[in-house]
């Protein structure tokens, strides 16, 4: 099995998704890979009130949401929190988006879809899009076809309509040279979210499209948090995601499972190291950083490897859920791609992740599938010194007097 030493695991995971051209991209190598349950679209329950051109409209309050959070007595254990998320959040036929919108109903979980602004945006019109310090209508991830457009608008208003929460992953990805956003100042950061906002909220306008129902909510009141291509720039876009009332980000390059603090006065929600089975390294809890340590950035190893990795990547979010859910509880935070890497081996490790979490949750434990945002509700009213409580546990550390032991801190 490749693997990645100690010290280069640990580059590969401050670099997130970033390395492979398109990373974010679907592959439109395809797979058959289709949804299962062939679910109908879920319709608003309300009178749809048409925002603007009618690409987004206010359909009343979001369905299937939690109820509301209420705060923790000093010494009360807290839930497993547990948000699985999505980069660029795009359908290219290959039935992965629909796939997980199944799993997520069948065991009644919430994720958050980190949406690329450029998968709503037709390729004809790509000039639209002007990207700091690069050319007008460069991407680093391919446009989609108008088919997969169409696909990825029907899906995005399935996943809301289901209680899921749309974020944002920006536009065009870019992670090298002096066009990444590495390099992006506050006032770019701002730009390149107007434009990821602006596709999202006038995709009708773009498209010409007519005949296709509206994406069933208000983008600039849905829009809470979003993950930066490659886990790069944060420093500089959390002063606009505060500006912006933003309340959450998820682009740290690299977490440890332990409770989180704020920047900027933003809730810093970090993807995080877990355990990675067979090897004396931790891995972060990504699909992409799973293959940099298997396969060495290669998407198309050979076939033989796959079992073992699949295997050893599930065996990975299992442990990271197993570690926290037995000791300190610190929320577990999880990074997808809807891709077909080496096989589609990612996904499934993915899914098996998410079965065996929720079965520990259908057996009575105080588990909670959530997204960004209703896990970022629940922080928002929970009492500052009991949090801090939380923070002094280690990564893996229970509360030596179990959790009622807390409350004398």
């Amino acid at each position: 099995m490749l693997g990645l030493g100690a010290g280069a695991a640990a580059a590969v995971s401050l670099a997130g998704c970033g390395g492979l051209t398109g990373s974010d991209g679907p592959d439109r190598a395809g797979g058959s890979g289709g949804g299962r349950s062939g679910t109908p679209d879920p319709k608003p329950s309300r009178t749809v009130r048409p925002i603007g051109d009618g690409s987004t409209s206010f359909t009343g309050k979001q369905p299937h949401q939690p109820g509301k959070p209420v705060p923790l007595e000093p010494g009360q254990t807290p839930p497993q929190f547990v948000v699985f998320s999505w980069d660029g959040a795009g359908e290219v036929g290959n039935g992965l988006f629909p796939r997980f919108l199944d799993l997520a109903k069948e065991h009644g979980a919430h994720m958050t879809f980190f949406l690329s602004g450029l998968y709503l945006l037709p390729e004809s019109k790509k000039r639209l899009y002007d990207p700091p310090n690069n050319p007008r209508g460069a991407s680093d991830i391919g446009y989609l076809t108008d088919d997969h457009v169409k696909d990825t608008l029907k899906n995005v208003r399935r996943a809301w309509l289901e209680g899921h929460e749309i974020g944002t992953h920006f536009n065009g990805h870019f992670c090298a040279g002096s066009g990444s956003v590495a390099n992006w100042t506050p006032k770019q950061w701002r730009s390149e979210i107007e434009q990821a906002k602006s596709f999202v909220k006038q995709w009708r306008t773009h498209s010409g499209w007519t005949d296709l129902e509206s994406l069933p909510f208000d983008y600039d009141k849905e829009l809470v948090g979003g993950r930066t291509p490659c886990l790069l720039g944060q420093d500089n876009l959390l002063p606009t995601a505060r500006e912006l009332g933003w309340r959450y980000d998820a682009s740290s390059p690299g977490g440890r499972q332990v409770w989180p603090t704020k920047k900027q006065g933003i809730w810093d929600l970090p993807l995080q190291q877990i355990p990675f089975p067979g090897r004396s390294f931790e891995v972060l809890s990504m699909d992409y950083n799973m293959l940099a340590n298997q396969s060495l950035n290669t998407t198309k190893a050979p076939a033989h490897n796959y079992p073992g990795w699949r295997e050893q990547a599930a065996g990975a979010y299992i442990s990271g859920f197993k570690r926290a859910y037995e000791s300190n509880r610190a929320p577990f935070f999880v990074g997808n791609h809807f891709e077909q890497w080496n096989g589609g081996i990612y996904m499934d490790a993915v899914e098996k992740a998410l079965t065996h979490i929720a079965r520990e949750k259908e057996k009575g434990g105080d588990v909670r599938l959530v997204s960004f945002r209703q896990f970022t509700d629940w922080l928002d009213v929970q009492k500052p010194e009991v949090l801090e409580r939380f923070r002094s546990l280690e990564v893996g550390q229970a509360p030596a007097g179990g959790w009622s032991s807390l409350a004398e801190v």
